[in-house]
């Protein structure tokens, strides 16, 4: 079985090394060194499940209760997930379970929108499943990317999507390799369509926004990027281009509200101290314009009121 590096699973995955660390930390997964293609998809909902703001304590109590109720073994890979409150539901063998109170619950996918709404459950992102054949191309795909081999890379993703044309994921290595050769609009075409194939794909959103950015297509640019926020609202990344974006086109408080935002999210490393010095430099900025204009202030003219003389009678 081919395996993924670290590095691999977080340029694959597009997720930072403190992402990886802190779901270890958090015990959702265990540290190792090297993934299997099986850990890759774990990760991915893992990914949405993150997204979807629900806390990792949340997240790791529900596996840990559906493994001894249920007896699965990976809980994320062999049941559909679904969010009741704060907590997680699994569908499993036709039926549904919360795991944590030990009972079967209402399979509310049979209700209607505004009904599953009213009772706070509602089903998450689902991811799609590769097809047979698929991993096999996509492992072979990466390795010929390590090695340096692009074109055959790309050979290979345009078969695995030939294949399983709904799997968005190979939409977007594909359409990373082609923005790295700078084939903007070719990268643009393959983000736009894993938005299409999964509208609740961040990263594809995220990436729509990148290559846009490039084709010097600023609001679209910013469109792409506050979809990714709508949907993930602690994606920092997306904050902090958001923040560059509205900068470029002078939208000032616009900007500072991203760079706020990726401050709280991040606040360690280089791009923290970047966006924290922004933040510095804007409000700098705003004062002096507001001591400029007090200090410029002219009254508008009065109008010369004319005396007239008029005589006093008697």
């Amino acid at each position: 079985m081919t395996s993924f590096s670290r590095q691999d699973v977080q340029r694959i995955l597009q997720i930072s090394s403190r992402q990886l660390q802190g779901w270890e930390k958090a015990g959702l997964i265990s540290h190792r060194e090297s993934y299997t293609f099986q850990d890759l998809g774990q990760l991915r909902t893992l990914r949405t499940l993150r997204e979807d703001d629900i806390s990792a304590a949340s997240i790791r109590h529900s596996i840990a209760a559906m493994q001894a109720v249920a007896g699965l073994s990976n809980p994320l890979q062999q049941a559909s997930l679904v969010r009741s409150g704060s907590r997680l539901a699994f569908r499993v063998d036709g039926a549904m379970v919360d795991p944590i109170r030990r009972q079967l619950i209402f399979d509310f996918e049979r209700m209607g929108s505004e009904a599953a709404a009213d009772a706070g459950v509602r089903p998450l992102r689902k991811v799609h499943q590769p097809t047979r054949g698929v991993p096999e191309l996509f492992v072979a795909a990466v390795q010929a990317e390590e090695a340096g081999d692009k074109l055959r890379a790309i050979s290979l993703y345009e078969e695995m999507l030939r294949l399983d044309p709904e799997y968005a994921p190979g939409y977007i290595n594909l359409g990373t390799i082609h923005f790295h050769l700078k084939h903007f609009i070719r990268a643009e075409e393959l983000y736009r369509t894993a938005t299409q194939k999964d509208p609740g794909y961040v990263l594809a959103f995220f990436d729509l926004g990148n290559v846009l950015d490039e084709l010097e297509r600023p609001d679209e640019s910013i469109a792409a990027y506050q979809r990714a926020v709508e949907l993930a609202p602690r994606y920092a990344d997306a904050h902090y281009n958001l923040a560059l974006a509205f900068e470029r086109k002078g939208e000032k408080r616009a900007a500072l509200r991203h760079w706020h935002a990726y401050a709280r999210l991040d606040k360690h490393g280089p791009w923290a101290e970047h966006a924290r010095g922004q933040i510095r430099k804007l409000l700098e900025n705003e004062k002096l314009a507001i001591a400029w204009r007090a200090s410029t202030y002219i009254a508008p003219k009065r109008s010369i009121a004319s005396i007239q003389v008029v005589p006093r009678v008697g």
